[in-house]
Parts: C-alpha cells; structure tokens; sequence
C-alpha cells in the first residue's frame, strides 16, 4: 500500500506564491510519474504538471511559466511551486503516482483571493 501525504496549500493573494508537497511511503516499487491534478467547483478535474521517471516534465498551458514541478528521489517527494497566482488558480489539488497502481493524495485547498 502506497500513501500519499500532501501539504502546503492555503490563501493567498493574487500575484503570489505557495509551494506544495507530497511525500509518498509505503511499498513503492517504483514510480512511472507523479504529479498534480486540480479540481475547480463546478469543473472537471485536470492535469496541472507531471514529472516521469526519466525526469521530463509536462505542464498544462495555463500554467506554463508560472509553475515548476519537481522531485526528491531520495525522499520520494514531488513539489508544485506556484508563482503568479491568479484567481482561476484556485482548486483543490490532487498529488498522484503512478507505479504498479495509480495513487491520490487526499487533495490541499489552494484559493486565490483579495
């Protein structure tokens, strides 16, 4: 069993920045990806950024130059650092990892707000 714990999210201003984390334990064999997906109210869940083994990432186009995604293999841990943030940043977002199985961490509230 893998768990997935995130931290790091909260209110913050437009304009701003958060860092989030996810710390992956348990039996881990070995990871294919991780990552973020982001749910907004009233919104399909979506991809924001992927790192994969190899240590390529990908990024979803609103996101592209504002946020960097990356990976401390030792600590089996993938951070979002989120600069610029804007409104439409806010949702609840999702770490994943994908080994033998697809993971989800329990999700951290990011609200973009004045």
């Amino acid at each position: 069993q893998v768990q997935l714990v995130e931290s790091g999210g909260g209110l913050v201003q437009p304009g701003g920045s958060l860092r989030l984390s996810c710390a992956a334990s348990g039996s881990i064999f070995s990871i294919n990806a991780m990552g973020w997906y982001r749910q907004a109210p009233g919104k399909q869940r979506e991809l924001v950024a992927a790192i994969v083994g190899g240590g390529q990432t990908d990024y979803v186009d609103s996101v592209k130059g504002r946020f960097t995604i990356s990976r401390d293999n030792a600590k089996n841990t993938v951070y979002l650092q989120m600069n610029s943030l804007k409104p439409e940043d806010t949702a609840v977002y999702y770490c994943f990892l994908t080994s033998d199985l697809d993971y989800w961490g329990q999700g951290t509230q990011v609200t973009v707000s004045s």
